[in-house]
């Protein structure tokens, strides 16, 4: 009799990354800033280590200071024994290292853009010989219509018969009007394939759990619904204050920050019909579905069901901390909140009348 043969939950395999991507310059504009240092970084020594990367990348940073290639190096290795969670490992270290290239530029006019457009392919030629670009908006959103505009400017077509993509952060407009002039701007250069817009909380091992937790589990599954289900409650919690990200907090604050993406995200997860197979395409549609089943907040429901703060001086893991209007680059008479919670509703047959309590 031969052993038992183990299968793996289809579920994982179909959210799994399958395959190693081909050469090309990853090209991190706005890497001097906090997502760089804290996020991707880390990510991408990590995807290193894992064998994850392919073997001709290059990592190009794009940023104002007046860096070489071996300054940035350095900060790039300060980050990762700050943020990475493990020691740095030398032997992929320098490996890793060797991937690293920095332009200098501050982007503001054309001929920015086409020393940029010479950098790249001087980096291109000598290490990658793809012609293929991927360009990741790690910036504030305030500049994302300049530089869209900028990279359309010196090609999305590729070089040399590669491929341009473009990655657009959160949070995606500040409001409907001005996530449309965006959407608009990316469609006059880029093709639709061309573009992803990203929300880098999905990536959180317990979040892609979401959904194998809800449909792989003959437990859960029947029981989640209206008819078992009091209420839901989801929570992001963080115990670090704004740090170095006055200006941008001053322009996004909590609900544009972390409820309209990451949380939105989390709900959608939880409140979603099982979607067909586990490709993009059917996986967005339900979540779509679940969005728009969302009852509106109007007039005075919006002050029954909303509540925003912002956090005062005191302490944080034993220490003193600043309030968030003493924050470097808040203005003193700032009513940006740091906190919300809300209750909203998700009118769909599952889970009628029962309420989501988001806070963040």
């Amino acid at each position: 009799m031969s052993a038992p043969r183990f299968l793996e939950n289809p579920l994982r395999v179909g959210m799994r990354l399958r395959r190693t991507p081909p050469p090309a310059s990853l090209v991190i504009l706005g890497v001097t800033g906090d997502l760089s240092n804290r996020k991707l970084m880390p990510s991408l020594y990590r995807l290193y280590v894992r064998g994850l990367l392919p073997p001709g990348i290059a990592i190009v940073g794009v940023g104002r200071r007046a860096w070489d290639r071996l300054e940035f190096q350095q900060r790039v290795r300060g980050a990762l024994d700050e943020h990475l969670g493990a020691p740095v490992q030398e032997e992929m270290w320098r490996g890793f290292a060797e991937t690293l290239h920095f332009c200098s530029s501050e982007l503001a006019d054309e001929a920015a853009y086409e020393r940029l457009d010479s950098e790249l392919r001087e980096i291109d030629v000598a290490h990658i010989r793809s012609g293929n670009r991927l360009y990741y908006l790690a910036m504030p959103p305030s500049t994302y219509l300049d530089v869209i505009q900028g990279l359309g400017g010196i090609g999305s077509e590729g070089r040399g018969g590669g491929w341009t993509r473009i990655v657009v952060e959160k949070p995606f407009g500040r409001d409907l009007q001005s996530a449309r002039t965006l959407n608009s701007t990316l469609a006059k250069w880029f093709d639709e394939e061309q573009v992803f817009r990203i929300d880098h909380y999905l990536g959180k091992e317990t979040v892609q759990n979401i959904l194998v937790f809800r449909l792989a589990n003959a437990i859960f599954e029947p029981l989640w619904n209206s008819r078992y289900v009091d209420h839901v409650q989801i929570t992001v919690a963080e115990e670090i204050g704004i740090e170095q990200r006055g200006a941008y907090y001053e322009e996004a604050g909590a609900i544009r920050d972390m409820i309209q993406n990451h949380v939105l995200q989390l709900l959608a997860l939880v409140a979603m019909e099982p979607p067909i197979t586990f490709a993009a395409g059917p996986v967005r549609d339900e979540k779509v579905k679940a969005l728009m089943a969302l009852r509106p907040l109007r007039g005075r429901a919006v002050d029954e069901a909303v509540v925003r703060g912002q956090y005062s001086a005191g302490l944080s893991r034993g220490e003193s901390a600043s309030g968030y209007l003493q924050e470097k680059g808040v203005s003193a008479d700032s009513t940006t909140e740091t906190f919300v919670a809300m209750r909203v509703f998700v009118d769909s047959w599952r889970w009628a009348g029962v309420p989501f309590y988001l806070r963040t």
